[in-house]
């Protein structure tokens, strides 16, 4: 596929934090912004803070790029909008099988550093009896081909799992999908990299966008962001599986960030000083053109995946002046 064939891109976010009291100051970080490699180009990127405020671009140690900003000064609202055009191309066609040594080849890259943080336990992808009980009511093991393995596993948790929104929250462990078998993206997500990694498979969480054509059956959060799994197998690398939509990730799927799990990568989180009660509410914009669509406006397809009410976990973390940590984004 030539450049000039890829899909392109326009992401359009916004993130609106409104509190009940005036806040006299925050500090946030967000993943905002996508990343830049061979399957995704970044072609464009800009992030607009109101109050205004300086974001400092930082590199984390999964490679990611996010923004930090602080605001010193009473403030009763905060906005964070985010723009990005980006070109992708699909994965490449996987095999049928995997060489019989696949297991073999797995097992060795467990003393390869680069690896570790991808098959160690996660904040939200711990080993636990609910997790062991599901996977053998549903006859998820080990089986002697891992790419199998991982394809019976997506299909398995899209069957088994209803995805509804706001059945959980931005810190819900898998032990609730595990027992009512509702969740979005995020815990399907979770529960399929703590199967992997009990398996020894290095896995990642990705958070990023997945750009809807309105096919039957898709699922993806409204009016936020999307998330998937990543997998490292022999032969093949990085692959992608979107567990919600039982799909090998595509060029539909837009790449934020990746990490052990949710934690790493939420898309905005941070501090807030004084504020009371806080309310985020999240608009997302996806529109799809060609290279000359987009540079004159993309006029072609226009999706608006949303606008949503998010959940803010807030909590106090001072003794003097009320401190709050500001509004996760559920994905």
């Amino acid at each position: 596929m030539t450049l000039s064939s890829q899909p392109y891109f326009l992401v359009d976010h916004h993130s609106f934090y409104t509190y009940s009291k005036p806040a006299t100051g925050s500090v946030m970080t967000v993943y905002l912004q996508p990343v830049d490699e061979d399957s995704q180009q970044l072609l464009s990127f800009d992030i607009d803070i109101d109050p205004m405020a300086m974001p400092i671009p930082c590199d984390d140690s999964f490679g990611n790029r996010y923004h930090l900003f602080n605001i010193h000064r009473s403030h009763m609202s905060t906005t964070v909008h985010s723009r990005s055009v980006v070109t992708t191309s699909d994965s490449a066609s996987l095999p049928e099988s995997l060489a019989p040594d696949a297991w073999g080849r797995l097992r060795g890259v467990r003393h390869n550093t680069a690896f570790w943080d991808y098959l160690a336990n996660g904040k939200y992808t711990k080993p636990s009896r609910s997790l062991t009980d599901f996977a053998d009511r549903h006859g998820l093991s080990a089986m002697p081909d891992p790419l199998q393995c991982l394809q019976k596993t997506c299909n398995t948790l899209h069957e088994t799992f209803t995805y509804k929104p706001n059945s959980t929250s931005v810190d819900s462990s898998i032990e609730h999908i595990l027992e009512t078998g509702e969740g979005v993206c995020q815990d399907y997500s979770h529960v399929m990299i703590a199967l992997a990694r009990s398996w020894g498979i290095p896995s990642r969480y990705v958070s990023g966008y997945l750009f809807l054509e309105g096919a039957p059956g898709e699922q993806s959060p409204q009016g936020a962001s999307h998330a998937w799994t990543e997998f490292w197998l022999p032969e093949i690398g990085w692959i992608g599986f979107d567990p919600t939509n039982n799909s090998i990730v595509d060029h539909r799927h837009i790449r934020l960030a990746r990490g052990r799990d949710y934690s790493d990568v939420s898309p905005t989180q941070g501090v807030l000083i004084g504020g009371g009660d806080a309310k985020l509410e999240i608009s997302v914009t996806i529109r799809e053109g060609d290279q000359n669509s987009i540079s004159s406006g993309i006029t072609e397809k226009s999706r608006q995946i949303g606008h949503n009410e998010g959940a803010t976990d807030l909590r106090q973390v001072g003794h003097f002046e009320p401190r709050h940590q500001v509004g996760s984004q559920q994905q």
